[in-house]
């Protein structure tokens, strides 16, 4: 047990993010109709060729076929949420440590969380909470370790940190769609490519496909109609730059059969089904509400119906670092604990334990894993950065939440030490969350990718899956 001087020193260590400057936001992505294209249909590509219908068949003739009807629906909380004000209560902590929140007691014996998080507290025994997240090296601006599940992804101190690939652009590599026809990674609400991994080592192929562009793609201007796009000479012929700009960077060096279905994609029925909140009937959407990030977990579970692999959702509501960076009220436009964090958590309270009933109610939550996370925790203590009610990064631990998968829930998975700055026990690295998601795909560990030099690199590092969970 640490003593109150040693744990204050712990609020003294020299911070990772001291450089930076908070109220500096990020530029505002513009996007034209080419431009939508262009970021749209390098997601359609990447599912399209070899990894979609070309590798589960070669899989399946292998005698080894692929797992067709996993997901995972990650609910990225863009700018680290605290963990000491969520899922890690320190109720006998002086105010200045435990924040200005009060504890609730959940459906597990013994575990309690946070008081504005009641209908989780309720469902506890759908979900795992790991408390002991190590997460140094991770940062925003962009957000690449945790996603990455690579220590070195981190663009600001290597100049090759962005080219380690998303999670989910592994899983569309190895795994693809499960549905052909869809894509097999969306990014739903982006408000900023910086909150998001993308293709790297392993192409542009495999970038996301950006769902927040699908309406722009769907209204097609007269010019050109469905029944255009489904004829290729057409399509060439309106497209001729934009076809330029992606040969120019190898996008569209395998446009055969496989590739070919990027397009239908765009005119397919159930793409525009999984898409169109409109099909859902009314009873579901209004379980949902009217909160934009509880329509995106939605469309989410929609699109995992109809075969998406891997969805993530930018739970942010603007183009900086994120809305989860609560540094404080004087530090727009993050606002503090009590002003910035506590209206969001109700919202994400909601969203969260609507999604997991939903996908209960769809038969859909043994196969889909749920996973809720940002970049890293908070500060221990209140009142950095000259602040009297914010908390600044803390990369030394954080907390996550999963539900569904098939795996054990109920559960909490390791500890941070009494003031929450360190982890106690049991340490849960990238490489481990890494593991277990490709654990759930039937994705082995071991596989690799090469680097632009045709070194091998192995998908999830030295993480082995979390054993509690199997």
């Amino acid at each position: 047990m640490q003593s109150r001087e040693q744990s204050s020193h712990l609020h003294d260590r020299p911070h990772a993010f001291s450089f930076l400057n908070a109220r500096q936001r990020d530029g505002v992505n513009v996007f034209t109709r080419r431009s939508v294209l262009k970021a749209s249909l390098a997601g359609l590509a990447g599912l399209t060729l070899p990894n979609l219908l070309r590798l589960r068949s070669e899989a399946t003739a292998s005698g080894n076929p692929l797992k067709s009807n996993k997901a995972v629906i990650l609910l990225w909380m863009t700018g680290g949420p605290s963990h000491i004000d969520t899922w890690d209560v320190k109720p006998n902590m002086p105010s200045e440590i435990r924040g200005p929140f009060a504890d609730i007691r959940t459906k597990v014996p013994g575990v309690h969380i946070c008081e504005y998080l009641p209908k989780q507290a309720a469902m506890m025994d759908k979900f795992t909470l790991i408390r002991s997240v190590d997460c140094r090296e991770s940062n925003h601006e962009p957000n690449m370790v945790m996603q990455t599940a690579n220590l070195a992804a981190e663009p600001r101190t290597n100049p090759s940190g962005h080219l380690y690939p998303a999670i989910g652009s592994v899983v569309a590599k190895f795994h693809g769609s499960n549905q052909p026809g869809m894509p097999a990674y969306v990014v739903l609400n982006l408000k900023d490519k910086s909150h998001v991994a993308w293709g790297g080592y392993i192409g542009k192929l495999f970038d996301p496909f950006v769902g927040d562009n699908v309406g722009k793609l769907l209204q097609l201007p007269p010019r050109l109609t469905t029944e255009r796009i489904l004829s290729r000479r057409t399509l060439a012929q309106q497209m001729d730059t934009l076809r330029s700009d992606l040969d120019s960077t190898g996008q569209m060096e395998a446009m055969d059969r496989f590739g070919q279905q990027a397009f239908d994609i765009i005119a397919g029925a159930r793409a525009q089904t999984a898409f169109d909140l409109s099909k859902e009937p009314a009873a579901i959407v209004g379980r949902y509400g009217n909160h934009d990030w509880c329509r995106q977990a939605l469309l989410a579970r929609r699109l995992v119906q109809a075969g998406v692999s891997f969805v993530t959702i930018d739970l942010s509501n603007h183009s900086a670092s994120g809305t989860w960076d609560t540094h404080g009220d004087n530090i727009p436009p993050y606002g503090g604990i009590w002003n910035g964090l506590r209206p969001l958590l109700p919202v994400f309270d909601h969203l969260i334990t609507t999604l997991v009933s939903d996908l209960e109610d769809h038969d859909l939550l043994d196969d889909t894993l749920v996973i809720a996370m940002g970049e890293f925790g908070r500060t221990p203590r209140i009142g950095t950065q000259g602040s009297t009610d914010g908390r600044d990064h803390w990369p030394v631990v954080m907390s996550m939440v999963m539900a569904g998968g098939g795996f054990r829930h109920g559960q909490v998975i390791g500890a941070t030490s009494r003031d929450g700055g360190e982890i106690a026990e049991r340490p849960v690295s990238p490489g481990d969350l890494a593991a277990t998601i490709y654990h759930h795909f039937g994705i082995p560990p071991e596989t690799t990718y090469l680097d632009h030099q045709g070194r091998p690199l192995v998908i999830a590092g030295h993480g082995e899956a979390i054993s509690e969970l199997l």
